[in-house]
């Protein structure tokens, strides 16, 4: 079993419930009833899919040897599973597989019971995940957009999509906001592994440009997921109740200034990894639980 749940990473995995509550809110704040077999449907298929491309990550990484060559910390490198005992590759590997295999299977059964226009976000999530290791961590800006683009608007528009069976304003500008900021995180994580993942061929915006330069780009993402809470509420499709979410800027902005600080430097860095990951997960907690209250 902790061969298994290595790979999964399993600790990173709260974060989709997060987004997908996120979504449920969105759909809840349109009036919808919410089916809780469907709800329990959409975090199982959500969850599978994270399994999956972390457990793909970590099969792939470890053939590469990057793992190997990682500078870890607790939230990069790796989960070292596989670097304790390699024979359990096959382990991960069958994880990843089986986890995207249940994933497309609760998503099929959506775009049956719910509508085809469910489909077009199913398939680019498939896609994400397949392509995520061997191909996306090569270009550097489709690696910057993905990861907010699976866990914001393909999770929360896919969420209340199966939910209210059909689209919105307030889904698409709410998913922004956790858009924004997992394709933060994962900018932010990148920083420790900059040589290592040089020497496999990755080329992410860490290794483009330098630490230094990319520590600004943080920044921006980081202000601009706060931006469609502003835009959402003087559309009209917002309650002020989402300001809750601006609760977490006093975090940011001292994470944005270590970031500056320590973006050279791992050891001071790894404190502001940790604030950013709370960052992530209390942001669009926040802003879930203003759109339910206004329900």
């Amino acid at each position: 079993m902790k061969y298994i749940l290595g790979p999964m990473k399993v600790p990173f995995l709260i974060l989709t419930p997060m987004c997908i509550l996120v979504g449920i809110a969105t759909a809840m704040w349109s009036g919808a009833r919410i089916d809780i077999l469907s709800v329990v449907l959409i975090v199982i298929g959500a969850v599978c899919s994270h399994i999956s491309v972390n457990a793909l990550n970590e099969y792939c990484d470890f053939k590469s040897g990057l793992d190997f060559r990682t500078q870890k910390t607790p939230f990069s490198g790796g989960s070292g599973t596989l670097q304790e005992r390699p024979d359990k590759a096959g382990c991960a590997l069958a994880t990843g597989i089986i986890s995207l295999v249940l994933c497309f299977a609760i998503g099929m059964y959506f775009v049956f019971t719910v509508g085809v226009l469910l489909l077009p976000l199913g398939l680019l999530g498939m896609a994400l995940i397949v392509f995520y290791t061997q191909w996306i961590t090569k270009k550097p800006i489709v690696c910057l957009i993905a990861p907010g683009l699976g866990f914001g608007p393909l999770m929360v528009l896919g969420t209340h999509f199966v939910l209210t069976g059909s689209y919105s304003w307030t889904a698409l500008l709410a998913s922004l906001v956790p858009g924004f900021l997992v394709s933060d995180l994962l900018l932010l994580n990148q920083f420790p592994d900059v040589e290592a993942d040089r020497t496999v061929g990755r080329k992410h915006l860490p290794i483009l440009l330098g630490r230094k330069n990319v520590a600004r780009i943080y920044i921006f993402f980081l202000a601009a997921s706060y931006v469609p809470l502003f835009l959402g509420y003087a559309l009209g499709v917002f309650p002020i109740h989402v300001f809750f979410a601006l609760a977490t800027t006093v975090i940011a902005v001292q994470t944005s200034r270590g970031v500056l600080k320590h973006s050279e430097e791992m050891k001071g860095l790894v404190p502001y990894l940790g604030k950013n990951v709370i960052i992530d997960l209390a942001t669009p907690a926040l802003l879930a639980i203003g759109l339910m209250i206004a329900s």
